[in-house]
């Protein structure tokens, strides 16, 4: 379809007299973003879903909109205030508790590192995660539960396994007598901790970090 076809089809069937060909062409150019109600008319007007034409979610508000849920559906499964959660959304930044964590997971399908993106919870996490594998790691067992929507018996398993990880990469490069071991040693510990994400959710998925 033309610029000018998709324009006439948001006008005609959704009311959005505004919309010209122009219009259409700036939202394909990366040029302009439509609004929620623009990109759910030019979805249905190319017949197709929200979430395709948006490509991968990253924000609260992309994972609402590729689900085709409006702001008060959203609010209501989480168990939050309609205006609370539109300013959220607008900041892209979540203040639910922990039950209204777990409900937003669930009301927006949303896998474990959606979730942790979303809540914008990323940093926090790796910087307990990499805390965890240096150090004992069960005293991070239950910080690290209150961001995730995971059972803690879970997160423990998954807390030990990369500890042991991380520490047997250590060991394995480790020179007692100095030099290029030591280098070694610390290069290996510095890709485990810029990466400690990365072997999270690989163990999160039951694969291996």
């Amino acid at each position: 379809m033309a610029h000018g076809h998709v324009a006439y089809g948001m006008r005609a069937s959704y009311g959005l007299a505004y919309v010209t060909a122009d219009t259409v062409a700036a939202w394909e150019r990366g040029l302009a973003s439509p609004t929620s109600a623009e990109l759910t008319a030019l979805a249905a007007t190319l017949w197709c879903s929200p979430g395709e034409l948006m490509g991968a979610a990253r924000t609260l508000r992309e994972h609402r909109i590729a689900r085709g849920l409006a702001p008060e559906d959203v609010a209501r499964g989480a168990g939050v205030e309609i205006q609370a959660y539109l300013r959220m959304e607008e900041t892209d930044t979540w203040r639910g508790n922990e039950r209204q964590s777990a409900a937003l997971a669930k009301v927006l399908a949303l896998s474990v590192p959606d979730f942790v993106t979303v809540t914008g919870r990323a940093e926090q996490l790796a910087e307990l995660l990499r805390s965890a594998v240096g150090t004992r790691w069960q005293g991070y067992v239950r910080p690290v539960s209150k961001l995730l929507p995971l059972e803690k018996r879970h997160v423990e398993d998954v807390l030990r396994q990369m500890h042991e990880d991380y520490q047997a990469r250590m060991a394995r490069t480790l020179s007692w007598g100095g030099g290029a071991g030591s280098d070694a040693s610390g290069e290996a510990g510095r890709d485990y901790l810029e990466r400690v994400l990365e072997h999270f959710w690989a163990l999160v998925r039951g694969g291996r970090g």
